[in-house]
């Protein structure tokens, strides 16, 4: 039994089928399946169920898998210790991030990144859900910070916070006085919103066809900023997730959770192979938890 073979055998495990997994790896399936029966030769014990549809693990491979995540973690962490030490080229960590969440998580995340790996050249790129989970699935992404669960089969997520869609609306307008807006009352506002393309607007449009309803449309921006600064000269609403506040709070514009129901938001690191990233996903979590914990920036409960 070797680090290929277990690396192999978690790729099956995880995606309970040989072409998935063959895919992920970017080997041949007859290649993986040889690997596996040669796994379980050595092991003398069968790994998998052999179904029409997908492998199931048996007891021996639950057990297998929970000892094979930290020896492949703790490789990876060797081999990027070793490769300071030669003083090999910068390593680069590619991140998607999700126009929505971007300005409350990485302007604070990326000075921590840089004293923990001074090392590590990251790129950031904000993108669109969608554009994230494309680029991640072409190799062009290491990581997405994108809304939870991933839509594209193969990828793999981990919960960073949960958020909820909330309704900001110009200090004067009509709606000021209200503590909170059921979505029926949201659904009549017009509404200046980002375009189709972002998440934070399918997910709204879900919402609302779930009702019977359509969003009233009056302008579209595909910028965030642009809509919170231009709010405040109309009478339109918007959608956003309410931590958003944090980072664009005014006196000018006034943020009002959304009720009956409440629209909750789950984001979370992304990547395709767990194995590869394992160490970045764990880095990056840490770091990111530390930001969403500072005492001037817990998210506020609500009821």
């Amino acid at each position: 039994m070797d680090f290929k073979q277990l690396r192999y055998f978690v790729a099956v495990y995880e995606e309970g089928h040989v072409g998935r997994a063959a895919e992920r790896l970017s080997i041949s399936q007859p290649a993986l399946s040889q690997q596996i029966r040669h796994l379980e030769q050595t092991l003398d014990v069968s790994l998998f169920e052999r179904s029409s549809k997908r492998l199931l693990p048996t007891l021996a491979a639950h057990t297998l898998y929970n000892h094979a995540l930290p020896l492949l973690d703790g490789l990876q962490r060797a081999r990027e210790a070793l490769g300071n030490f030669k003083g090999q080229a910068l390593r680069t960590l590619a991140i998607g991030v999700l126009q929505t969440v971007h300005t409350s998580l990485v302007p604070q995340m990326l000075e921590r990144l840089r004293q923990e790996q001074p090392h590590l050249v990251v790129q950031i790129y904000e993108l669109s859900g969608l554009d994230i989970e494309r680029r991640l699935l072409n190799g062009s992404l290491d990581i997405g910070i994108s809304y939870l669960p991933p839509r594209q089969p193969g990828l793999h997520g981990v919960m960073l916070y949960e958020d909820e869609l909330t309704l900001v609306i110009p200090a004067d307008h009509p709606l000021r006085e209200f503590k909170k807006v059921s979505m029926s009352q949201a659904a009549e506002l017009p509404m200046l919103l980002l375009g189709e393309e972002f998440q934070v607007r399918q997910i709204w449009q879900a919402q609302l066809t779930n009702l019977g309803r359509r969003p009233q449309v009056q302008a579209e921006l595909n910028n965030m900023a642009g809509i919170l600064g231009s709010l405040p000269h109309t009478q339109l609403a918007t959608v956003l997730p309410g931590r958003s506040q944090k980072a664009h709070g005014n006196k000018e514009l006034l943020w009002k959770p959304l009720t009956e129901p409440r629209v909750p938001l789950k984001v979370g690191l992304v990547c395709r192979d767990v194995q590869r990233q394992q160490a970045s996903m764990a880095l990056l979590r840490n770091l990111l938890e530390e930001v969403m914990n500072r005492p001037d920036d817990r998210l506020e409960s609500r009821a």
